[in-house]
């Protein structure tokens, strides 16, 4: 049969009736439903409890608890907080961050709004600001940890998916074994097939398989030869109650930056311009300046120790310089803490047999070159420190494409190039997704990076980074 399913997994779970993975989506999505309201509900608790009992000297009569603390979860769907998750597969707290705070902005008006009823007492300004920042924080946190706690309780999502060997290829790359979000169970390739044998034969096995290995989402990937089958395919998938999600890859191209717009029931895509609007290089390089100047300031005490550190390991100096290509391909002289020896670049021949001869970036793993004070450097990414100076010079930013060393930009052809015209990052897309992302990956990471810059988008990027080496992972 042209119609393929491949099986990824020899521990594929017993087949489930379509009945009962109907149940099943339902549980997994009450887990994450619920989980959220109690978050949203500890964390207006806790507000509450900092405005009024802390900060002031105020305190709920009998029924405030009773009506303030349901009063969350209004105000968190009227912002639809609850009804992302079903959607995705990448149930993040930080993308729902700018709904959290217009959430907590609105539930903070109602309070003072009823305080006269449920509030013994009048509240101050200081109390006033105290319970919106208390509420926004500890929302991200709590439903942070509500996801957390979700995702051990209910099994991985269970994946089918309709496309290209191409994109199937990264799509499980993207979605590991291990992976807790996600696991795909198989998928449906439509090649060979063609008119009604298309619909019939290809509708009649996505229902069997969603049926028999208990799919709880289908990705189906557009295709612009088979239009028809691919709105066919959505329909029915749909139909069945599972959740449905497409992989369009005009997003390859465009990015996530684009627009809605209704034509009198015409549905257009309105794709921003490439590169930055002077207004936000403006703005970028204002958060850039404000960002490092007060970056240096604060963690000089850790810079000083450092330096000291790295003096009392290994003869040589304390910064590591390397030329990268910037903005525009120009050249500027990047600063690091060193974590190699000193004749760390003399020693790179005798390397070259321990890289992958396909690999375009020179990478190890256990790189022998690298000091004690180095390797922990690495590990926790404070070697990059330095770069601060940089990004205050105005070579660099805080968060951009990555700098790449001159042979490595000279592997970059083409339209691929565009992404020099943004100045290069601290941190992207690249750090978070792991230092060992393949030369290709990146430059496109970089180009959709270019392609939807926002301001928040950089704001993400930072928070994320930041939690990526807390964790040390990604590095």
């Amino acid at each position: 049969m042209p119609l393929l399913l491949r099986p990824l997994r020899r521990s594929i779970e017993r087949p489930i009736t379509e009945g009962t993975a109907d149940r099943a989506i339902k549980f997994r999505e009450a887990i994450f439903r619920r989980s959220l309201a109690l978050a949203d509900i500890a964390a207006a608790g806790a507000a509450l409890f900092v405005c009024i009992n802390l900060i002031g000297d105020d305190s709920l009569r009998p029924t405030g608890l009773l009506v303030l603390l349901p009063l969350i979860i209004i105000a968190g769907k009227a912002h639809a907080l609850y009804d992302r998750d079903e959607l995705v597969l990448n149930k993040t707290t930080i993308d729902q961050a700018p709904g959290i705070f217009q959430c907590a902005t609105l539930y903070a008006l109602l309070v003072v709004l009823l305080e006269g009823t449920f509030i013994r007492g009048e509240l101050g300004t200081e109390q006033i600001i105290a319970l919106w920042a208390t509420l926004f924080v500890a929302t991200l946190l709590a439903r942070r940890a509500a996801r957390f706690l979700a995702r051990r309780l209910t099994p991985p999502e269970r994946c089918l998916f309709v496309g290209s060997d191409e994109s199937f290829d990264r799509l499980r790359s993207k979605l590991p074994e291990r992976d807790h979000r996600a696991t795909i169970v198989g998928r449906m390739s439509l090649e060979g097939l063609s008119g009604e044998q298309l619909v019939d034969t290809g509708v009649a096995t996505l229902h069997n398989l969603i049926a028999e290995h208990g799919v709880h989402r289908v990705i189906i990937e557009p295709s612009e030869a088979r239009q028809q089958t691919t709105l066919d395919f959505v329909r029915e998938a749909k139909a069945t109650g599972v959740r449905v999600s497409l992989l369009p890859r005009i997003l390859e191209v465009v990015g996530s930056s684009i627009e809605v717009d209704d034509v009198d029931g015409m549905t257009l895509l309105g794709v921003r311009r490439f590169g930055l609007s002077r207004s936000s290089k403006v703005t970028k390089r204002s958060l850039d300046a404000v960002g490092a100047g007060l970056g240096l300031i604060v963690l000089s005490p850790l810079l000083l120790a450092i330096t000291l550190a790295i003096k009392l390991d290994t003869r040589g100096p304390v910064l590591f310089r390397q030329m990268r290509v910037g903005r525009g391909g120009r050249q500027f002289e990047m600063l690091k803490f060193r974590t190699m020896v000193v004749d760390a670049e003399a020693l790179k021949p005798e390397l070259l047999d321990r890289t992958d001869p396909r690999a375009l970036l020179f990478k190890l793993p256990d790189d022998p070159r690298v000091t004690r004070v180095g390797r922990w450097l690495r590990g926790t990414s404070l070697d990059e420190l330095p770069q601060l100076i940089n990004v205050l010079l105005g070579e660099m930013s805080l968060v951009g494409p990555r700098p790449l060393i001159g042979h490595e930009d000279e592997q970059i052809k083409g339209r691929d190039r565009s992404r020099l015209k943004l100045t290069p990052g601290m941190t992207g897309h690249w750090q978070i997704q792991g230092s060992r992302t393949p030369l290709a990956e990146m430059i496109k990471l970089d180009y959709l990076y270019v392609a939807g810059w926002s301001l928040w988008g950089d704001v993400k990027i930072l928070l994320r980074t930041g939690t990526h080496v807390v964790t040390r992972r990604g590095m």
